[in-house]
C-alpha cells in the first residue's frame, strides 16, 4: 500500500508499511510503541496488509517513529521510492522462507516420527532423531523461539511462547536423556526421549503459519489494482501542441484529450466533443453516460467510442479515484487487529501451565521421598508435554479448513477466519442493486410491433442496420435480441447519430427512419397512437428505458430496456428475512428504478441515487445502531461499503477490485448462496467452540493427572510418553470433529 498523507491543523495522517510482525499479539505492540511514541496521537495497525495508519505532529519525523519501532525489533519502511513494492518483495521473500522452512521441517521429521512411534526402544534411533531433531527445532523453527523471546522482553505470551517451552522442554529433557541415560537406569526407570513431539508441533504449526502467510501476501491487491485504473500518462494540449505527459505531471487547468477507449485520467469538466462514457465503475450503473461540454467526468472512468477535450479540475489525491483508494485504505486499516482466539486463551494458559508445572516440581521435592527429584521431573515434564498447544492449535485452523472447503463445494469462496467468525452474527444484509439483484447488463424486456407492420421483416432488417452502426450503449441490447432472432441487416445510407436524442437513416429505396427516445418523436411530429403511448407509459411506470421505432409519419414499433432481476433474488431475500435478517437495497440508479425494484423482489427498505461514499456511510450508521452488517455487490463502487462491512460478500462475475476488497466470493450469481454462507458461518463456528471445549476439557483432565493428583488415591502417575500419546490422540479428537462439517447440509 502506497503512502498516503492527510494534513489537518498540522496533524499529518500516513500509512507506513511495517515489518517484522508475525502475528497479533505483535501488532498489538507495534501499535502500542508507536501509540506511546511522544508527538503521534493515533496508531492503528492492520494486520492483514502488515501496515500501519499513524496520525502525528507535523514536527515529528518518520525517522523519529522508525527508530521507535526498531529498539523493540520491528521496523517501518519509509523513503522508498515505491514502499508497496518494496513491502511486496519483502512478503514475497518471507513466504518463500516459510515455505522452504516447513517443506524441510516435514520431510526431517518423518524419520523422527517414525522411530519415536514404532521403534522406541531401538538405542540407535534415539541419536539419529536427536541429529534430525536439532535443525527442525533450531534452524527451521527458530522463529518460535525468536518470537517468544520477544514476548517475553514486553512480559507477553502467546502461541509461540507456548511451542517454544514446550517443544525446548520436550527437547532438553530427551536430550539429557540421550547423552545420560544411566542416571536414570541407575534409579530403576527406563529413559523415554520425546523428540518425536516437539518435531510434530513445530512442523504443524509451521504449516498453518505457512497458509496465514499466503492469505496475507494478496490482501494488499485491491489498493493495486484500484491504483492501476489510472493511467500512467496522459495527452494534454501544451502551447497549442498535444504532448504526452506523466501523469504526475498535470495540473489544474491543463486541456486533456481522450480517444476512443481511453481511460479518462483526473477529473474535469467536458470543453469541447462528445461521448458515451463508462461509469460504472463510479456508479456501479450498467449503462454509458452521455458527456457533451460541460459534463463533469471522473479519474478511472473508460471513455466509449467518441473524442473529446476537457480541463483539468482535480488531479493527483484529490480525484474521486484517489479518494475511493483513500476510503478503501482506511476502513481496512481502521478495523483493530483481529486477535486470534487460540493467543488470547495461551496468554492466560501459558502462565498456569507454567506455574502448575513448576509447582508440581516443589510438591514432589517436598513430598516425593527416596526419588523426589525423579517423580519431580517427569511429572513437570509431563505437566508441559500434556498442555502441548497441539489440540488448542488445530481447534481454529482444522474447523475453518473444512468450512473453506466446504464453501467451495457450494461456490463460495472464503477469504479468511474473520468473516466466517463474523457470518453467524450477521443481523443486517445490504445489497446492492446492479449486478447484485440484477442481471447487470441492459437486454431488452418487451418489443412491441404496431398491427400494420408486424409482418414486414424488411423492418427489422432496417432497425438493425441502424442500431449496429449508433455509438448509443443501448443499441448493443436491441443488435444482440435482433441477432438472436435470427435478423440480417439491411442496406442502408446517411446515418446520423443525433447528440442526446437517438439515430436515423435510409433505406436503399430513400426512405428515413429514426430510432431514439420521445424527444426525438415529438421533435419529428411523428403521431404516436393511443394504444402505444399507453404501453410506452406502462414500461415507464416500470423503470424501463423505452426507446422508439418509427418512419416518417408514424411509431413503427416500441422497445423496452432493463436491467433484468435474478430469478434467485426473490427467494434468497425471503431467506434471509426467515432468518430474522433485515435486507437493504442501495442503487446509484434513480429512484423510480430502485423503488419498482425493491417493490418486485419484496424489499420495503431501499435508498436510490447513493454514491460510492453514500453506501459506506450507509453501513457505518446501522453498526452505530448495533447491527452486524454483511455487505453484498459487485462494482469499484461498492469496494469502499465491502471494506467498511462486518462481513463483506462479492459477486464472482463482478469486478477484481470488488472480489479482492470482499471477505467471501460468490462464484454463482445466485443470492440464494448468501443465506447459505451464513448458515456455514453459524456451524464452522459450531465446530470451532466444540473444539476449544474439548482441547481444554482434556487439558483440565490431563494436566491434574500429569502432576500426580492421583498418585495418593492409587499409586498412579502419568509417564510422560503416555502424556504424550495422550495428547496425540486430542489432536486426533479435535481434526475427526471438525470433518463432521464436510457431510452436514446447508
Amino acid at each position: 500500500m502506497g503512502t498516503r498523507v492527510v494534513e489537518n491543523r498540522k496533524i499529518k495522517k500516513e500509512t507506513f508499511p511495517v515489518t517484522g510482525m508475525s502475528c497479533a499479539a505483535c501488532a498489538s505492540s507495534v501499535e502500542s510503541v508507536l501509540s506511546h511514541t511522544h508527538g503521534v496521537s493515533k496508531a492503528s495497525v492492520n494486520f492483514a496488509s502488515n501496515t500501519v495508519l499513524v496520525e502525528y505532529d507535523q514536527r515529528l519525523k518518520p525517522e523519529d517513529l522508525q527508530n521507535a519501532l526498531r529498539s523493540v525489533g520491528y521496523d517501518l519502511l519509509i523513503n522508498e521510492d515505491d514502499p508497496s513494492a518494496a513491502q511486496e518483495e519483502l512478503q514475497q521473500e518471507h513466504y518463500q522462507d516459510v515455505k522452504k522452512r516447513t517443506i524441510w521441517s516435514a520431510i526431517l521429521t518423518l524419520p523422527v516420527f517414525i522411530i519415536g512411534m514404532f521403534y522406541m526402544d531401538w538405542n540407535a534411533g534415539r541419536w539419529i532423531s536427536l541429529v534430525f531433531t536439532i535443525p527442525i527445532l533450531f534452524y527451521f523453527g527458530r522463529s518460535f523461539y525468536i518470537n517468544a523471546w520477544k514476548q517475553a522482553k514486553h512480559g507477553k505470551s502467546n502461541m509461540d511462547t507456548l511451542v517454544a517451552l514446550s517443544t525446548g522442554t520436550a527437547f532438553l529433557f530427551s536430550f539429557f536423556n540421550t547423552i545420560f541415560p544411566d542416571f536414570w537406569h541407575q534409579r530403576g526407570i527406563h529413559p523415554h526421549v520425546y523428540y518425536e513431539a516437539a518435531v510434530v508441533i513445530i512442523t504443524f504449526i509451521s504449516l498453518g503459519k505457512l497458509l496465514e502467510e499466503k492469505a496475507k501476501s494478496n490482501t494488499s491487491s485491491a489498493i493495486k489494482k484500484l491504483m492501476g485504473l489510472q493511467p500512467k500518462t496522459l495527452k494534454a494540449i501544451i502551447n497549442g501542441e498535444e504532448q504526452e505527459i506523466p501523469i504526475s505531471a498535470v495540473q489544474k487547468g491543463f486541456t486533456i484529450v481522450v480517444r476512443p477507449g481511453e481511460k479518462i485520467p483526473v477529473d474535469g469538466v467536458v470543453k469541447t466533443g462528445n461521448s458515451y462514457v463508462d461509469e460504472s465503475m463510479i456508479t456501479g450503473e450498467p449503462v454509458p453516460v452521455s458527456k457533451t461540454s460541460g459534463d463533469k467526468v471522473f479519474a478511472g472512468t473508460v471513455n466509449q467510442k467518441g473524442s473529446f477535450q476537457f480541463e483539468a479540475e482535480k488531479v493527483g489525491g484529490e480525484t474521486l479515484l484517489s479518494q475511493i483508494i483513500k476510503m478503501v485504505q482506511e476502513a481496512q486499516g481502521s478495523k483493530a487487529p483481529v486477535q486470534k482466539l487460540v493467543d488470547k486463551i495461551a496468554s492466560i494458559f501459558v502462565p498456569i501451565v507454567i506455574g502448575i508445572s513448576i509447582v508440581t516440581f516443589i510438591t514432589w521435592m517436598i513430598l516425593g521421598g527416596d526419588d523426589a527429584f525423579t517423580q519431580a521431573l517427569l511429572t513437570s515434564v509431563a505437566v508441559l508435554v500434556i498442555a502441548c498447544p497441539c489440540a488448542l492449535g488445530l481447534a481454529t485452523p482444522t474447523a475453518i479448513m473444512v468450512g473453506v472447503g466446504k464453501g467451495a463445494e457450494n461456490n463460495i469462496l472464503i477469504k479468511d477466519a474473520e468473516s466466517l467468525e463474523l457470518g453467524h452474527k450477521v443481523n443486517a444484509v445490504v445489497l446492492d442493486k446492479t449486478g447484485t439483484i440484477t442481471e447487470g447488463k441492459p437486454t431488452i424486456t418487451n418489443l412491441h410491433w404496431e398491427s400494420n407492420f408486424k409482418d414486414k421483416p424488411e423492418l427489422a432488417s432496417i432497425l438493425l442496420a441502424i442500431e449496429a452502426q449508433s455509438e448509443h450503449p443501448l443499441a448493443e441490447a436491441v443488435v444482440k435480441k435482433l441477432k438472436e432472432e435470427g435478423v440480417k441487416p439491411a442496406e442502408i445510407t446517411g446515418f446520423d447519430s443525433i447528440t442526446g436524442m437517438g439515430a436515423m437513416a435510409k433505406d436503399h429505396l430513400g426512405n428515413l427512419y429514426f430510432i431514439g427516445n420521445l424527444k426525438l418523436i415529438k421533435k419529428q411530429n411523428i403521431a404516436i397512437s393511443e394504444n402505444t403511448q399507453a404501453i410506452a407509459e406502462r414500461w415507464q411506470n416500470e423503470a424501463k428505458t423505452v426507446i422508439f421505432y418509427t418512419d416518417e409519419k408514424s411509431v413503427l414499433a416500441v422497445i423496452a430496456i432493463a436491467d433484468k432481476i435474478k430469478p434467485t433474488s426473490k427467494t434468497a431475500i425471503e431467506k434471509l428475512r426467515k432468518r430474522g435478517i433485515e435486507v437493504y437495497m442501495l442503487t446509484g440508479d434513480n429512484n423510480q428504478t430502485a423503488e419498482a425494484v425493491a417493490k418486485e423482489v419484496g424489499l420495503t427498505s431501499f435508498k436510490g441515487e447513493v454514491l460510492p461514499s453514500e453506501k459506506a456511510d450507509f453501513v457505518q450508521e446501522l453498526q452505530s445502531k448495533g447491527k452486524i452488517v454483511a455487505m453484498v455487490g459487485d462494482g469499484i463502487n461498492d469496494s469502499h461499503a465491502l471494506a467498511q462491512a462486518d462481513v463483506s460478500i462479492a459477486m464472482g462475475h463482478g469486478t477484481d477490485i470488488a472480489m479482492d476488497v470482499a471477505k467471501m466470493t460468490l462464484i454463482t450469481s445466485n443470492l440464494e448462496s448468501i443465506p447459505k454462507a451464513l448458515k456455514l458461518s453459524s456451524l464452522t463456528v459450531k465446530g470451532i467452540r466444540q473444539n476449544l471445549f474439548w482441547a481444554f476439557i482434556y487439558n483440565v483432565i490431563g494436566i491434574p493427572i500429569a502432576a500426580g493428583v492421583l498418585y495418593p488415591i492409587n499409586g498412579f502417575l502419568l509417564d510422560p510418553m503416555i502424556a504424550g500419546a495422550a495428547m496425540a490422540f486430542s489432536s486426533v479428537s479435535v481434526v475427526a470433529n471438525s470433518l463432521r462439517l464436510k457431510y452436514r447440509e446447508l
